[in-house]
């Protein structure tokens, strides 16, 4: 039996954090049996730190400081170490305390903060993120503010609180200054925090790609292997920074390897390393990691294939406690082709051009034909980063640092599986809104997709099609194929985006010129009609036709298809076909960059492969057929429609008369923590109608006397229908009785209902007041574990259930993304007056969506909402039918403090 003085420890307060260098650190509470830790990590303080900390010199803790420093109840009383190695490099802790700063238990909201850092680690961003982790702890034992007192000239320490974003006071009294932090998160805390992790993750990445120093762990003393391909590939790719060969079998007189200085440990190098490359089988892995701890390695590249989810776990602790990242396992490696570091840790044979495309992927396969296909295309990239099974460093990461890379214009990505949903489209959207479009092949989309070996990611229940539109809405470009991933990514790297639809077709084929007007078409694109050149047309005869359509203000881009000549006369063909191969590239060159114009030019070649290392060279992407160039240019001129609506997003109406306290009510209290509940009618009413939902309220007739009684109280005409879960929703199974006047013609529906389709009691029949004509729709909002809250709509019925014509956007909602969402369905024209019908309110049903997505903001119990039909008049929406379904709200770890995911 557990005593007070043996409070449960809280396991789910640890976290694996990155710094703001790019290391890691362990956090964890505090506890009785560090004291040792603790005791050592104080003698590492520095005079002046223990000054700042105490008010007073202290050299030294006295028996009775480290019992309570190590001794917490968790609840009142909480220590938060940061660790590297197993070692305290920074502590943080809370004392619970009433108004007048004396020791208090709860109720007592507010409690005194205390920091100490160890000098050597000052400036890395321990404090922040201790501070983040400690209120996350706070508010989960009921306090809601920190109290502090500084010394004025620790001025390090008070920007500390002042920088984090809380809503705060500040007082000075008896030489101090006393800070008050209310800890409930601002959207400026958020976004302080969500900066710091992209700064921080970023470093990380950076330290991997740009190492000073690299070990290839793992390197044969023949030719042959991983090990060896790895080596070769750094020094033939002329790496800048040092390279080391390590073999544990050398003896001890090999003094080189493979034209590097060779060493049988990663301990026995001279000065520090940053990337170790381990090129050796799984089982010898976790010996070389713990090599690479104890030398200070920086970060891991780890190429074995082979490790079960419980084994990269423990890699994966064992490296990030001794602040290292790893890249896999099952890797296939790092490139980094910027001139200052040259850096090919991969057995790629040699490094790739230099180029503005960012490629992440996680199968090597993958991207060794992507590299394959770039060079073959002439086209170069910045970095590449293959993580294999991505236990560690995932594409969330990538996106951090390309999201400020200078080098990096697209970043392509090859993803088997979204780990963190949330945090990518989040990341994403910031990405591609600044300027570096997101372009991913999701593999398995469409077979429900298979994570990493070893690896675990969050369940989703979101289907397919709700992914997909999700990742629309964050700007994410998505490509089905690897082929067309690299379509994507060569254009978007070298061109500019369209300003519109409007294309101009230049070509010397007729055939081929209609062949990519009608693959605009088929686009959605706005082609004008093909400027035919002829077959005999010259180089210069191109250019020329391409200055004239970039100079067209009604012209937004151009695709110039080009085909080699067909002549009777011997050797002319061959001679035409030859100039366009040697000249057309400086021709079109030439003409765009003299026009300057800022409009995109893709080229479709048949039979002149030839053509694509000339052009792409000059920035122009070239396609082996005009449905390749047209759809690349599709994608580009609706990520640039994308990027034109995130500049104006829109706004949150206010909705003053909303009644939250109502609606809470009914929530709160129908909660269980075991199970979800769904609300009864009542309460579903009460909730929507507090929030400005019209539900039109259903009436129980368990018997036909019960309904002409409701009847009468609401008035004719009325609605008789049946509620029973198989008839629900299936107007098609006669369930539904419409437009009775009279009593009698009630008694009758009721008869004919009960006699066709079963008992009473099984159908639980309910009468409505007859609604305004109108078009039936359905208004879900959801919330999944995996990606968050969302919104969906779409017509009622076989729209909807059959075709699966449904819209979906990610909550919060503005009244921009509803115009949007309503617009986006197949079937909207049905809204807007088709075929001569009267249009209906959009304008309330857009309202309506605003204020149900208000209502899962408000109350983040509402798991599920449906509302089933909501039939759109042609003035306002009445709510025919409504589910609320409410359970204990998931933990939001996109709102909680920095951490590193725990696979």
């Amino acid at each position: 039996m557990r005593t007070p003085a043996q409070p449960p420890y809280p396991a789910h307060w640890e976290a694996d954090v990155v710094l703001r260098d790019g290391g890691t650190a362990r956090l964890r509470p505090i506890t009785p049996a560090d004291a040792d830790r603790l005791v050592a990590f104080y003698e590492r303080v520095s005079d002046e730190s223990k000054y700042y900390r105490f008010f007073a010199p202290y050299p030294r803790l006295s028996d009775r400081d480290v019992h309570r420093f190590t001794h917490h109840d968790y609840v009142d009383r909480v220590g938060l170490a940061a660790t590297v190695g197993g070692e305290f490099i920074a502590v943080v802790r809370y004392d619970r305390i009433d108004e007048h700063g004396r020791a208090a238990a709860a109720p007592a909201d507010r409690a005194e903060v205390a920091f100490l850092v160890q000098d050597a680690h000052q400036g890395r961003g321990l404090a922040s993120v201790l501070l983040e982790h400690l209120a996350a702890v706070a508010r989960e034992r009921g306090i809601r503010r920190f109290e502090a007192e500084l010394l004025p000239a620790n001025t390090r320490m008070a920007k500390v609180f002042t920088d984090a974003g809380y809503s705060q006071r500040r007082s000075f009294a008896d030489g101090s200054l006393h800070l008050t932090l209310d800890l409930e998160p601002t959207a400026r805390s958020l976004a302080v925090m969500r900066a710091r992790e992209q700064r921080a993750e970023a470093r990380s990445v950076h330290r991997l790609l740009a190492p000073a120093s690299v070990a290839v762990v793992g390197v044969g003393r023949r030719p042959g292997g991983a090990g060896r391909a790895v080596l070769a590939g750094l020094l033939a790719g002329g790496f800048t920074g040092s390279v080391h060969a390590v073999n544990a079998a050398l003896p001890e007189s090999t003094t080189e390897l493979g034209g590097a200085p060779a060493h049988r440990r990663v301990t026995d190098i001279d000065g520090p390393v940053d990337l170790a490359v381990l090129a050796v089988p799984a089982s010898r892995v976790a010996g070389a990691v713990a090599d690479c701890a104890r030398a200070g390695v920086a970060g891991l590249l780890v190429l074995a294939a082979g490790h079960d989810r419980e084994q990269q776990r423990e890699l994966v602790h064992l490296a990030r406690s001794h602040g290292m990242r790893i890249v896999g396992p099952n890797a296939f490696g790092l490139i980094n082709t910027d001139p200052e570091v040259r850096l090919n840790a991969s057995p790629a044979p040699r490094l790739p051009a230099a180029g503005r495309i960012g490629l992440f992927t996680q199968s090597a396969a993958i991207g060794i034909a992507v590299l394959d296909e770039l060079a073959r295309r002439g086209a170069g990239l910045s970095t590449f980063v293959s993580a294999g099974n991505r236990a560690d460093l995932s594409g969330n990461d990538l996106l951090q640092y390309w999201d400020d890379d200078p080098a990096t214009g697209v970043a392509l990505m090859y993803l088997e599986s979204v780990g963190n949903p949330r945090k990518f489209t989040r990341i994403a959207r910031r990405t591609a809104a600044a300027g570096t479009p997101v372009v991913v092949v999701r593999g398995g989309r469409h077979s429900g997709g298979t994570p990493p070996h070893g690896h675990a990611v969050p369940a989703g229940h979101a289907s397919e099609a709700t992914v997909s539109a999700l990742l629309g809405q964050a700007g994410v470009i998505e490509a089905d194929t690897a082929t067309e991933l690299l379509d994507i990514g060569l254009l978007l790297a070298h061109q500019p985006l369209p300003q519109g639809p409007r294309v101009a077709v230049v070509s010397n084929a007729e055939a081929l010129g209609l062949v990519t007007h009608d693959a605009c078409r088929a686009h959605r694109l706005r082609p004008l009609d093909p400027q035919g050149l002829g077959p005999t047309a010259r180089p210069a005869d191109f250019g020329a036709a391409l200055a004239a359509a970039l100079a067209d203000p009604g012209v937004d881009a151009a695709v110039v298809a080009v085909v080699p000549t067909v002549s009777e006369t011997p050797g002319a063909a061959g001679d035409h076909t030859a100039r366009l191969l040697a000249d057309l590239a400086p021709a079109l060159g030439t003409a765009l960059a003299d026009a300057a114009t800022g409009k995109p030019v893709v080229v479709a070649q048949l039979a002149l492969d030839d053509l694509a290392t000339a052009l792409t060279t000059r920035g122009i992407p070239v396609y082996p057929s005009a449905e390749r160039a047209v759809r690349a240019l599709a994608k580009a001129v609706g990520h640039a429609e994308w990027r034109a609506s995130a500049a104006h997003p829109g706004e949150q109406p206010a909705f003053t008369d909303i009644d939250e306290d109502a609606a809470a009510e009914h929530v709160v209290t129908a909660l269980d923590p075991h199970r979800t509940v769904t609300l009864n009618h009542v309460a579903t009413h009460r909730v929507l109608t507090a929030y400005g939902i019209p539900l039109l309220p259903a009436h129980p007739a368990p018997d036909a006397r019960a309904a002409v009684a409701a009847a009468r109280r609401i008035g004719f005409p009325v609605a008789l229908k049946t509620t029973a879960p198989r008839l629900r929703h299936r107007p098609d199974l006669g369930g539904v009785r419409l437009d009775l006047t009279t009593e009698g013609e009630l008694r009758r529906a009721y008869a004919e209902l009960t006699r066709q389709l079963g008992d009473p009691a099984e159908l639980r029949p309910v009468v409505q007041r007859m609604a305004p004509r109108g078009v039936d729709t359905v208004v879900r909002a959801t919330v999944d574990p995996a990606v968050g809250a969302v919104l969906s709509f779409g017509l009622a019925g076989a729209p909807a259930e059959l075709l699966g014509d449904v819209a979906h956007r990610l909550l919060p909602v503005t009244d921009r993304d509803v115009r949007e969402l309503v617009r986006a369905i197949r079937a909207a024209p049905m809204l807007f007056g088709w075929r001569g019908a009267r249009p209906v309110d959009t304008a309330a049903l857009e309202e309506t969506l605003l204020r149900l997505g208000r209502l899962l903001d408000d109350r983040p119990e509402i798991a599920a909402v449906e509302l089933e039909p909501v039939v759109v008049a042609p003035h306002g929406v009445t709510v025919l039918g409504a589910t609320i379904r409410v359970a204990s709200p998931p933990p939001r770890l996109d709102l909680g403090p920095r951490r590193l995911p725990a696979f």
